[in-house]
């Protein structure tokens, strides 16, 4: 079957720097960073007491409040992504419901309600009947699908942290099978829990700088010492190029590439070498049709752990010639912190709005070379360049990997 061109038309962001894609973008450029102490729960007696959250965030400024106790905080992020990229669209679903679906990556579905719930039950409170909808990963789809009358095909992902890279090449074999016109990509993602904290706290895999929040997701430093965690949503409209033309959409961005592969190496540390990450972006540049010189930028996974950014350095290294030959990488989580399901659709945004605007997101904190991380990691400030392409990598527990490229649009 004859692959459909597809393009992006509509965007949404939820973040710890800003909610709207303008927003965000405009705090990744100038260097705002979302990580501080955690105020969601008494996190003071705990090792890790830091995280980057949506500060101050009152969901009824977005919807409606009956609809707002009905959810989750990773579906209220995700609703929320989702009604800003459908707007941006334009696209009128009403017309051809039939015809556009939904795919949601997230890859704790509504654990801090199952956390918060057993604690209160624990207590003698009784558990609601919202308990089980406010739970499942899918009920984010559904609820969105409610709200606009999707009556296209709906999926759930959860693989980890690549789960948002997922659902965007999730969507693109939908509009390639013929089964939609149209898609809505969607991550949602919120953990701040005190079991999921204690948990990753005691696995060793998060930043225990509780004295400099600010500081301590340091992607690709020689002094990282984990990962921060991060909360929030993003969402793409999806759509085949024939069809966003013939409704007189604005594009913004080609998809040109999308791969996933599996280390089968371990539940959660990487592939040493890299082997799997990299096997994931050279059958996305084939997908694309592309060389690797034809990436101008990178925006890696990057979480500031010491085993994952090494094995993303060598991965990249693998694939594009070695350092002298590889393009501008940056991880977008030293301001964000690792939004984990909802990261693969926010990195893609930025790596569009790089593209559109001529700007490279920096990599912050940066100021300590690591002889194992020698790349170009735009390193603290916000760079110009004119790029045409550029890639997104997202790489999960158990060995998940995605791998996404956007490019200019060209008629």
């Amino acid at each position: 079957m004859k692959e459909n061109n597809l393009v992006i038309t509509g965007m949404g962001a939820v973040t710890p720097v800003g909610i709207g894609v303008s927003e965000y973008w405009n705090a990744l450029k100038e260097g705002t960073c979302g990580v501080g102490k955690i105020t969601r729960f008494d996190a003071g007696e705990m090792p890790v007491q830091i995280a980057a959250e949506l500060k101050d965030f009152d969901p009824t400024a977005y919807m409606p409040k009956t609809l707002a106790r009905t959810m989750d905080p990773f579906m209220q992020f995700a609703f929320i992504a989702a009604e800003q990229a459908i707007a941006d669209s334009g696209l009128c679903i009403e017309s051809e419901s039939d015809r556009v679906g939904i795919v949601m990556g997230t890859a704790m579905d509504g654990v801090t309600t199952v956390a918060q719930t057993q604690a209160a039950f624990d207590e003698g409170k009784r558990v609601g009947p919202r308990f089980v909808p406010m739970t499942i990963g899918n009920i984010a789809a559904a609820q969105i699908a409610i709200a606009h009358g999707i009556h296209g095909p709906s999926l759930t992902l959860n693989t980890a942290c690549s789960a948002g890279g997922d659902a965007i090449m999730t969507a693109t074999m939908l509009l390639n099978s013929g089964e939609a016109d149209a898609v809505l990509a969607v991550g949602g993602e919120s953990i701040l829990c005190p079991i999921v904290v204690s948990g990753l706290a005691q696995a060793k895999a998060l930043s225990r700088r509780n004295d400099d929040p600010e500081h301590a997701c340091r992607p690709f430093d020689a002094d990282r010492d984990g990962f921060v965690i991060g909360e929030g949503g993003g969402a793409l409209l999806i759509e085949t190029e024939e069809h966003a033309v013939k409704r007189g959409a604005t594009i913004y961005a080609r998809l040109a590439g999308w791969a996933n592969t599996s280390d089968a190496h371990h539940v959660t540390a990487p592939c040493p070498d890299g082997e799997g990450a990299a096997r994931c972006m050279k059958l996305a540049l084939a997908r694309a049709g592309m060389q690797p010189s034809d990436i101008g930028y990178i925006n890696a996974h990057g979480t500031s752990t010491p085993l994952g950014d090494k094995a993303e350095t060598l991965a990249v290294k693998s694939v594009f010639g070695g350092r002298e030959c590889a393009p501008p990488m940056s991880s977008t989580k030293s301001a964000t912190g690792h939004l984990m399901g909802a990261g693969g659709l926010t990195e893609v945004i930025a790596c569009i709005m790089a593209l559109r605007e001529g700007v490279l997101p920096p990599t912050l904190h940066l100021n300590t070379p690591d002889p194992d991380c020698d790349l170009d990691y735009v390193p603290n400030t916000a760079r110009k360049a004119d790029i045409s392409a550029a890639m997104s990598n997202s790489l999960g527990f158990g060995g998940q990997n995605s791998s996404i490229i956007v490019a200019k649009y060209e008629l």
